[in-house]
């Protein structure tokens, strides 16, 4: 009876640690593919435990009869601080908590600095922006713009930000962040406690498997841009309760920290190098930020589309259009581009009357294997991914 004790209380260390480790980044969780197991873990977790507990009071009585009693007492408090621990200090809704107090100001009275980047959307004449910096590090902010709730998301690992709609089945919902799945932020809805992925907005474990939110389009870019945009849009302000955290991730936008998790790579086509990533229905394609650096404005083609991907002046903010036909285009030092004697804004809006605007594509900035892991048939804009892959074979 005396070995029940310990195997019960060994086998509720094991479980703690496991149930956490494997959603969230510690050393080789991030690359198995055990989302089920996690899930079934967490699920269930109140069944493994009563069951390890039984064990562990079938055995206490022999445990603390003679030599073993300081063994087993020393044992039973390892789990309790380990289960605290994993359970209160290493879950990640307790590590990036939510705003506590939502406020949107209009330019004139935001304390925000327009160089920020910010992930903006407009919706029935409502524009509201989110600076990054405070998105990276509460993982969601839950908003209405124009009558429709919204949840705007943010990975700072994967460094990408997606908008969608809380609805499941036609009904509101709202969730928590649970952990990590491939590096990306997963998501847990309160009804069905099924599991989403932030970058994809799919449901990938859980009773909703396979269920997708619908994504609203949303831009990435400076917040001056933003306001130049839409001159009656609001900010989100920094939460007082949170300024110190925000503080310390003030370099992440710029991509000049140097965590293992959100640092940037230099160099083109490495795990954290910076990529845009464009899908036009089952297609789906990354270009390289260095090369758009270097050209500024790229011709390509996707899904049988004409595409045009613009990088602006102060290597800031970047946008995708479809062209018409095979139409080629430049840009200026103030970021207009002009095809024959057509000129249009940043915003593909023609400056001269009666012309249609360019057509938007939703575009997204992503580190290069977050967009390669969740688009595994991507392809690749130029030979610089093949020259790259090739040197780091080598070498």
């Amino acid at each position: 009876m005396k070995k029940l004790f310990f195997i019960g209380l060994i086998a509720l260390i094991i479980f703690e640690v496991l149930k956490v480790y494997l959603i969230m980044p510690m050393p080789g969780s991030q690359q198995m593919d055990s989302i089920d197991l996690a899930y079934f873990l967490h699920r269930w977790r109140w069944a493994v435990r009563v069951l390890f507990l039984l064990l562990v009071v079938f055995g206490i009585a022999d445990a603390f009869r003679g030599k073993t009693k300081w063994i087993a007492s020393a044992l039973m408090i390892l789990v309790v601080v380990v289960a605290c621990f994993f359970n209160f200090q290493m879950t990640a809704e307790k590590m990036f908590l939510q705003p506590e107090n939502l406020v949107m100001k209009s330019q004139s009275e935001s304390a925000v600095p327009g160089s920020r980047l910010i992930l903006g959307v407009e919706h029935h004449g409502e524009a509201k922006a989110y600076p990054i910096e405070y998105l990276t590090y509460h993982h969601q902010v839950v908003d209405t713009i124009g009558g429709k709730p919204m949840i705007i998301t943010y990975c700072s690992v994967c460094r990408t930000g997606r908008v969608y709609e809380p609805m499941v089945n036609g009904q509101h919902e709202s969730f928590r962040l649970v952990g990590m799945d491939h590096f990306n932020a997963m998501f847990e809805d309160a009804t069905t406690g099924s599991w989403w992925r932030q970058v994809t907005g799919e449901a990938i474990a859980g009773k909703l498997k396979g269920t997708q939110l619908p994504e609203v389009a949303s831009v990435q870019m400076t917040l001056d841009s933003w306001f130049a945009m839409y001159p009656d849009g609001t900010v989100m302000q920094p939460d007082e309760a949170f300024i110190e955290v925000y503080d310390s991730l003030a370099l992440y936008e710029q991509g000049k920290n140097t965590g293992t998790l959100t640092g940037t790579d230099s160099l083109s086509w490495q795990n954290k190098s910076w990529v845009i990533g464009i899908e036009v229905g089952p297609n789906s394609k990354a270009y390289d930020w260095n090369d758009l650096k270097q050209e500024r404005i790229i011709h390509d083609t996707l899904g049988g589309k004409f595409l045009l991907v613009a990088l602006s002046a102060d290597e800031q903010n970047f946008v995708a259009f479809e062209r018409p036909s095979n139409v080629i285009f430049t840009i200026d030092e103030n970021d207009r581009m002009q095809s024959d004697s057509t000129l249009y804004d940043f915003t593909g809006k023609a400056i001269q009357p009666d012309i249609p605007s360019l057509k938007r594509i939703q575009a997204y900035q992503e580190f290069w294997h977050s967009w390669q892991t969740f688009h595994p048939g991507t392809q690749t804009y130029g030979g610089s991914y093949a020259e790259n892959a090739a040197d780091s074979e080598e070498q």
